[in-house]
C-alpha cells in the first residue's frame, strides 16, 4: 500500500508538471504520478530519461535497459525491474535468454555490483569499465545509476502501486 497517494485535484503548478511530462514522455506512471505532489522531484527524476539520451550513442538502448535492469533487479525492486524487462521485451528481447556481448556483461556486472552494494565495486570492474568508456561516459553512466537507484528507492520507501501495464512483466522477476 501507497504511503503517500498520487496526486488527485491538480494544483495549476502540477498540471502545468503533468503536462510537461506528457509532452515530453506520452505517460505518467503511478511513480510520477505520486512525484507530482512535487514538480520539482518530478522533474529531477525525470533527468534519468536525459542521462539515457547521453547514453544512447555510446551504449545503445540494449546495453541501458540491461544494465538499469541488472540495478533494479539486484536491489530487488518490483517497479524498477518491471519496467526494465518491459523496455527489453518492447525491443523484441526476452530478458531471461538474453545472450550478452562482453560490453554488455561489463554493464551487467556493474549495474548488478551497483544494486547489491555501491560500496564495493570491485577492482577490476573499474579496470574494464575505464579500457572502454571516456570519463564523461563513466560520470553519465554513474550518474544514470545514481538516478536508477534513487528511483527504486522512491517507490520501494513509498509504496507506489505497480502499474498494471508492468504486472505481466513482474510475475517472472
Amino acid at each position: 500500500m501507497a504511503q503517500i497517494p498520487q496526486v488527485g485535484v491538480r494544483s495549476a503548478a502540477q498540471q502545468q508538471a503533468e503536462d510537461e511530462e506528457l509532452r515530453l514522455r506520452g505517460r505518467m506512471t503511478n511513480m510520477k504520478r505520486t512525484l507530482l505532489h512535487s514538480p520539482v522531484a518530478l522533474r529531477v527524476y525525470g533527468e534519468w530519461f536525459s542521462l539515457r539520451d547521453e547514453l544512447r550513442p555510446v551504449l545503445g538502448d540494449r546495453a541501458i535497459w540491461i544494465f538499469a535492469h541488472a540495478i533494479s533487479s539486484a536491489a530487488q525492486s518490483a517497479i524498477g525491474t518491471g519496467f526494465m524487462r518491459r523496455a527489453l521485451v518492447q525491443s523484441g528481447l526476452d530478458p531471461d535468454g538474453l545472450q550478452l556481448s562482453p560490453e554488455e556483461q561489463t554493464v551487467a556486472r556493474f549495474g548488478e555490483a551497483i544494486g547489491k552494494d555501491s560500496k564495493a565495486i570491485p577492482a577490476e570492474l573499474w579496470v574494464d569499465l575505464r579500457s572502454r568508456y571516456a570519463d564523461k561516459t563513466l560520470v553519465d553512466l554513474v550518474a544514470f545509476a545514481g538516478i536508477m537507484v534513487a528511483t527504486n528507492l522512491f517507490n520501494d520507501i513509498v509504496g507506489t502501486d505497480l502499474d498494471d501495464e508492468l504486472l505481466e512483466f513482474t510475475a517472472k522477476a
